[in-house]
């Protein structure tokens, strides 16, 4: 549509407002595009890959400096605390981080109690952390208490974590919770090396083996599985080759009682997680914000 003044001696200009569309400003917002699969993956594994060449180039410092003890352990929690800094916020990858240590503090407490001497925890960048056993414990029933501490005490983390949400209805901590949550009730899947592996094998040998089954399944949900079939399964084959031994058929020689026991605590640590799994998940933690 044409503007136009009615005095011929005053000319205004002409505005074409339906035939030419507004001019960008300089400066002007644009929407951040999506963040292509490969871009994720270099923003993730640039600094990897810079951290695994200063590991090799100062591989012997490196050695020295994770045996001395708890300094190993605080530079790994470092390490992973920046690595998932990368996928989360700050504060969410540093409580990651922590209710690891408390499961991973489970496993080292009962340690000492049963007497077997183990590293302090260190951890993994995304795979989560372990312990390392100087010995194998006396029977399948001390190695069910040494795998289940880890999740009891990491059970009771989350239950800290969730009362920490309901003080202070900061969604940092329900969110914290819920990963918690998951991650130990993975760890109770019966697979060896995870918690759940070494509880079962308390109840039976056979429980053990049908994990195969477990981890099949959870490979389609759990890419990590495979990284945890490559550890477990030699593990496992050995075991089943020397059940029949006099030395296999003593680590197994469990009384019913103590059996039935450990499959209680077991069960009961998949319903409570599993409890606190739901009660903790927000199909829309943008409403939390």
């Amino acid at each position: 549509m044409d503007y136009r003044s009615d005095s011929e001696e005053t000319k205004e200009p002409i505005f074409r407002s339906d035939l030419e569309g507004p001019k960008p400003q300089e400066g002007a917002y644009e929407p951040p595009r999506p963040e292509g699969a490969w871009s994720f993956l270099k923003r993730f594994l640039v600094p990897l890959a810079a951290l695994g060449v200063l590991l090799v180039k100062f591989k012997g410092l490196a050695l020295l400096l994770l045996k001395v003890k708890f300094l190993g352990t605080a530079l790994t929690m470092l390490l992973s605390i920046g690595v998932y800094a990368l996928l989360f916020p700050v504060w969410f990858a540093v409580g990651i981080v922590v209710l690891i240590w408390v499961h991973e503090m489970g496993h080292v407490l009962q340690l000492r109690r049963e007497g077997i001497p183990a590293s302090a925890p260190m951890f993994i960048p995304l795979l989560g952390a372990f312990v390392a056993m100087k010995q194998m414990p006396k029977d399948a029933l001390a190695e069910a208490r040494v795998g289940l501490a880890g999740p009891v005490l990491g059970t009771l983390g989350g239950l800290a974590t969730l009362g920490l949400y309901a003080a202070t209805r900061e969604p940092l901590f329900l969110g914290l919770a819920y990963f918690n949550s998951i991650i130990n009730l993975f760890n109770l899947a019966p697979l060896l090396p995870l918690d759940g592996g070494r509880a079962v094998g308390a109840m039976s040998l056979a429980f053990q083996v049908a994990g195969l089954v477990v981890m099949v399944a959870l490979l389609f949900v759990a890419p990590i599985m495979a990284i945890i079939a490559l550890i477990g399964l030699p593990e496992l084959w050995n075991r089943w080759k020397t059940r029949n031994t006099p030395e296999g058929r003593a680590y197994y020689d469990i009384p019913l009682r103590d059996r039935v026991a450990v499959g209680a605590v077991y069960v009961g640590l998949i319903v409570v997680l599993g409890f606190l799994t739901g009660a903790t998940f927000v199909a829309d933690p943008a409403s939390l914000l």
